[in-house]
This record gives structure tokens, C-alpha cells and sequence, in this order.
């Protein structure tokens, strides 16, 4: 589009300060470990608990599980049992959904053998509760590895209405964004601009 660069620049002039919400309490700013296997494991559930929720609160129930014994740590969430790890995520959208499908992916996907989340968009995908935004922005936190542009329903609606994509969903929106950016935005485009529509 025309006016994509103009817009662009405008958009990380003013998001500069990092004074939004998800720059505190976004999935990148959430992790307190420095072991690798756990910081990649704690963005997964950071994204997680994203979904249909404020950042705030995302942030919340993230240091609460942080906090509990044993931290937030793979083997200490399978051994949990789904009342305590509900009473610690209480307050997120979905809190009982989320539980199951935190117990279910830390069972499933991450037992001694394996020791760490999956390392591809398509097997982030397999969990459930995980999408492909999610899964696109895992893949680049935790991995270092640009899969795909993360586009919630926030972007989706502000790409629509300055004309950059014609797309009836956030998938259809990803897909067309994806045909034109180049791919060096790709993982920076979702936290400016969700960013930039919470400030």
C-alpha cells in the first residue's frame, strides 16, 4: 500500500515510549527464567493465557504461578493439580478452559523425554488452545524464528479499515499481510501495533 511506510514510521514514533499495557504484560516481558527449556515454556503459557484477556491480567496470573512453589516450570504445572493452577490463573478469559488445555499440552507435549515445547508453528498448532497467532509469536519469542506475522482481531480491524488487506478474518488477514510486508516487520508489527491501539 502507499501509505504503508509513512503509517509505519508514524506508528513506532509514537509507540517509542513502550508505555502500553502489553509491553509490560505482553508475552515477551513475562518470562522470569533464564534457562532456556523454561523461558520457552513460560511464553507458550503466557500466550496462552492471552487469549480473550487483558494484558494485566495476563501479567497477573502469570507472576502468581511464578511465585507459587516451584515456579512456573513444566514439571511443576504437570504436577500441579487443576484446582490450584485454576485458583492461580482465576480472573483470565476462559480460566477453566485454559486450565485443562495448560495440563493437557504440559502432559502431552513436554514429559522428561521431550523436555520442551514444540518447535514448529504447525506442532504449536496441535495444542489446544493454541492458534496460529499464538503459534506465530511463540515461534518467534521462543525460538527465534519468524514463521509468520501473529494478527489478532485488533489488527485485523485497523489493517481493514486503512485498506491494506480486504479480509473477512484475522487468518485471511495474516495471509495477505504476509504476500506484501516485507519479512523483516514480520515479528515486530503485532506488538506495535496492538501496542499502539492500547495507547
Amino acid at each position: 500500500p502507499d501509505d504503508f511506510e509513512s503509517l509505519y514510521a508514524l506508528v513506532s514514533e509514537l509507540r517509542s515510549d513502550k508505555t502500553a499495557p502489553v509491553d509490560s504484560d505482553g508475552a515477551e516481558a513475562l518470562t522470569d527464567s533464564k534457562d532456556p527449556v523454561t523461558f520457552r515454556y513460560q511464553t507458550l503459557i503466557a500466550l496462552m493465557l492471552s487469549s480473550q484477556t487483558k494484558d494485566a491480567m495476563v501479567g497477573q496470573a502469570m507472576r502468581k504461578m511464578q511465585a507459587h512453589e516451584g515456579g512456573l516450570t513444566i514439571d511443576n504445572i504437570d504436577s500441579m493439580n487443576e484446582e490450584t493452577l485454576k485458583g492461580l490463573i482465576y480472573g483470565v478469559g476462559f480460566h477453566n478452559n485454559k486450565t485443562t488445555y495448560i495440563k493437557k499440552a504440559t502432559a502431552a507435549y513436554f514429559p522428561q523425554e521431550l523436555g520442551d515445547i514444540p518447535n514448529s508453528a504447525s506442532g504449536l498448532c496441535d495444542l489446544s488452545g493454541v492458534g496460529p497467532k499464538m503459534a506465530h509469536i511463540v515461534m518467534s519469542i521462543a525460538w527465534n524464528e519468524v514463521t509468520g506475522i501473529g494478527v489478532d482481531t485488533h489488527m485485523h480491524r485497523i489493517f481493514n479499515i486503512l485498506k491494506w488487506v480486504k479480509s473477512n478474518n484475522p487468518e485471511q488477514t495474516r495471509v495477505q499481510l504476509e504476500s506484501w510486508l516485507p519479512k523483516s516487520k514480520w515479528d515486530k508489527i503485532n506488538l506495535l501495533w496492538v501496542g499502539f491501539g492500547q495507547e
